[in-house]
């Protein structure tokens, strides 16, 4: 497997986890309307709480994906073979 072949694999890899963890902030948001909706403070403030780590948790995972995304681009780039003009 070429590094860029390993590149893609690791990205495709990361943009599962933020396709996963974004679902999952999707899933505590409609909890959260919910909660509010009921005015369950104590329950709301928990979800509140998971929110703001899925939220820190998925920039993080952001980041990640765009690092990788430049890491794929500069190895393309790197094999690639220079055209000649003839």
């Amino acid at each position: 497997m070429t590094e860029f072949e390993k590149l893609v694999s690791e990205q495709m890899k990361t943009m599962d986890k933020l396709l996963d963890l974004q679902s999952e902030l999707d899933r505590c948001k409609q909890i959260e309307a919910e909660l509010r909706h009921l005015e369950r403070d104590a329950r709301l403030l928990g979800i509140q709480n998971e929110i703001a780590v899925k939220r820190k948790h998925l920039a993080d995972i952001q980041d990640m994906f765009q690092k990788q995304t430049e890491q794929v681009i500069r190895s393309y780039r790197s094999s690639e073979k220079p055209s000649s003009f003839v």
